[in-house]
């Protein structure tokens, strides 16, 4: 689900529409009649360049630029011969697939953010996923707001009714910790 805007498209908003401004973090309304420019449209979040300044909407706001909201795709199935832990897991690395940088069309998993992802089985039922990242820099902003997609995205997972991310600043990320092929997008190879 998404798009990358190799150039960026402009829109003008249809009514008024709530973003977060990037990298701030902020709540912010963009105002109806407003010019937007799409830079990306990735993991149910859409960024805009609109009065100077980069801002972050949610997909269930699309109609605002004029667009179809685009849906997410159901969960995964189990994979045979893997036991319920596991499955989590992997279906647990999947949704932290799509939450993606707001600057950047990269997912935090590519970029290296995601520390560590386990999922622990609960007494009472159902599974906890415990989730470590960081992000590019421990000033940013965008860090509560990107944790708090990882959290929501995770309990999307049947199954999973407890998941925690903890942000984590040791060790501290670097360029080195991208995925090859986030490195190649990036032009860093």
């Amino acid at each position: 689900m998404g798009e990358r805007y190799g150039e960026t498209e402009s829109r003008t908003l249809g009514r008024d529409c709530a973003a977060v401004s990037v990298p701030w973090g902020r709540a912010e309304t963009l105002a109806e009649g407003a010019y937007a420019l799409i830079t990306q449209r990735l993991g149910g979040t859409i960024t805009v360049m609109s009065g100077g300044n980069l801002y972050r909407i949610d997909e269930r706001d699309a109609d605002a630029l004029g667009l179809e909201p685009q849906l997410p795709d159901a969960a995964p199935a189990a994979h045979e011969g893997e036991t319920d832990a596991e499955s989590i897991e992997r279906m647990a690395w999947g949704q932290l697939s799509t939450c993606y940088d707001p600057e950047i069309p990269i997912d935090i998993v590519n970029l290296g953010l995601v520390y560590a992802c386990s999922a622990e089985a609960l007494t009472e039922g159902g599974f906890h996923v415990a989730v470590k990242m960081t992000l590019t820099a421990p000033g940013c902003g965008m860090g509560t707001l990107l944790a708090q997609e990882a959290h929501d995205k995770l309990l999307r997972i049947p199954g999973v009714v407890k998941a925690t991310v903890q942000l984590v600043w040791d060790p501290p990320w670097s360029r080195e910790m991208m995925s090859e092929s986030a490195r190649l997008d990036m032009g860093l190879i």
